[in-house]
């Protein structure tokens, strides 16, 4: 059976941090703390909605982070600054080697999926703007469930949209959280480390391959189905 690759978006895929530009022209220096805190701020609404059962889509997360960030930085954003950011988040870019990277997995023969807290709408807008769309079989989200990331659930949800055994199917995220989830979920999973200083969560729980970028995962993850055979 072919192996199937689910692969996370936002922070794996996407740049969380593409508004960098337009955010210096808005907050000034300010800019990389404030992209940092509202992608911080979004996660940790998800998670506690989760938690809650008290689901609202991801955007809605997106939004209310932001909201809380311009009250952490005490900047006043007019409504239509805020919204201009929501709109531009539609169509984050994606880091620079992606395409190539997923070029390479889906020339190996792997099944490849769009994998995200985001609505399908959402992730197919991000994905289409990048270029990326037509290398993925097709988009899971968890908005089908009304959860979020790392809700066990999810990933079982990921297993039977997909068609997949868990044996076979690997998590390819940036984000630990999501790492730690899949493979407590019984999938196997490969933390892409985008950041030098990133650290992964000292748990029992560690990620089975560790790579810089989708380029160099290609090339580990070749050798570890080898060792595995």
């Amino acid at each position: 059976m072919a192996i199937t690759l689910a692969f996370d978006v936002y922070g794996t895929l996407i740049n969380t941090h593409g508004l960098l530009a337009q955010l210096q022209t808005l907050v000034g220096d300010k800019a990389f703390g404030f992209s940092t805190t509202w992608r911080e701020k979004q996660l940790e609404y998800s998670f506690r909605r989760g938690l809650m059962n008290n689901y609202v889509p991801f955007s809605e997360c997106t939004r209310q982070a932001l909201d809380y960030t311009c009250l952490y930085y005490q900047i006043s954003l007019s409504s239509s600054q805020k919204q201009a950011l929501l709109e531009r988040y539609k169509t984050l870019p994606a880091f620079a080697e992606v395409k190539q990277g997923l070029l390479a997995f889906k020339a190996q023969g792997y099944r490849l999926f769009a994998f995200s807290n985001g609505t399908a709408k959402a992730v197919e807008q991000l994905l289409q703007t990048a270029g990326l769309i037509e290398l993925f079989e097709a988009i899971v989200s968890a908005d089908e469930i009304n959860t979020f990331k790392p809700n066990p659930a999810i990933y079982q949800h990921f297993l039977h949209v997909s068609d997949s055994l868990a044996s076979d199917t690997w998590l390819i995220s940036s984000n630990p959280f999501d790492v730690t989830g899949a493979i407590s979920a019984g999938l196997k999973a490969a933390w892409v480390k985008r950041s030098p200083t990133a650290i992964f969560d000292p748990w029992e729980i560690q990620p089975n391959v560790i790579a810089t970028d989708l380029l160099a995962l290609d090339n580990m993850m070749s050798q570890f189905a080898i060792k595995e055979t």
